[in-house]
């Protein structure tokens, strides 16, 4: 079971792409982030016709997230990350897909910091980590995926003497409530298959980064216990943000076994 996650930074605009993607790579399951788009003029018929069913929560301007199954429906379970009613930002999608809980994840960016921004995404991910412990806690298969919007380490990004060291992604909270999901025991997929080399998902728009490969790393899986034992492989395809166009984030993979 191959399962995507690809922040995609606008659907509509990078329709064409998106599609010749998928069907280059055949994954069962796609979690999309920064949609940029409304329900309403989500692409639903196009991605029907490539194949997919699709979970969507959309939204106008720099949110949105979707779950894509091939040959299939998401059964959608939560629509909204709990803890706060008053947070209407689409950012979170939970569904059951082939027997597997998948969460969704677009985490807020919290820039500039310090300020009200940064202070929102640290609330997030607080209501996150109390969220998926109680997933954790289910002790069924769950999968968190998505654009975390941390850089959980220096060694997750090309050199943490950049200009990056002031971002609300590598700030020390940032990155504390991160290792908090992995002290509950979620497994970090990518990092665990690649523990010693660069693995980046993310090359900005400014300053030539993907020519200099001055990537990040801030698209994550991570594994309740159940799968620990089914993870196969995963990677990142980084032939995607090569592509004109494409988004600043590339897709990130990975593959489970059969139960």
């Amino acid at each position: 079971m191959k399962i995507a996650s690809y922040n995609i930074n606008g659907i509509n605009g990078r329709l064409a792409s998106l599609l010749a993607w998928l069907e280059e790579t055949a994954p069962d399951v796609v979690c999309l982030q920064e949609l940029k788009t409304e329900d309403a003029k989500f692409p639903r018929a196009a991605l029907r016709k490539a194949g997919y069913g699709a979970a969507v929560c959309g939204q106008r301007a720099y949110n949105g997230v979707a779950i894509l199954t091939k040959g299939a429906e998401p059964i959608v379970t939560r629509r909204a990350l709990p803890g706060d009613a008053q947070d209407k930002a689409s950012r979170y999608l939970e569904a059951a897909v082939k027997g597997i809980l998948i969460a969704c994840i677009y985490a807020p960016n919290g820039n500039p910091q310090p300020g009200p921004r940064f202070d929102y995404k640290l609330a997030w991910l607080e209501r996150l980590n109390a969220h998926a412990a109680a997933l954790w806690a289910s002790d069924v298969p769950v999968l968190l995926v998505g654009d975390f919007n941390v850089v959980p380490t220096d060694s997750d990004i090309y050199s943490a003497k950049s200009s990056w060291k002031d971002d609300a992604l590598l700030q020390p909270a940032s990155r504390a409530a991160f290792q908090r999901l992995i002290g509950q025991g979620w497994l970090d997929a990518l990092r665990t298959l690649h523990p010693t080399e660069p693995i980046y998902t993310f090359w900005d728009y400014k300053r030539d980064a993907w020519r200099r490969n001055a990537g990040l790393r801030i698209d994550h899986f991570l594994l309740s216990r159940v799968l620990h034992e089914r993870l196969v492989d995963g990677n990142v395809d980084v032939a995607a943000r090569a592509l004109e166009g494409s988004s600043d984030h590339a897709p990130v993979w990975l593959q489970l076994d059969e139960p």
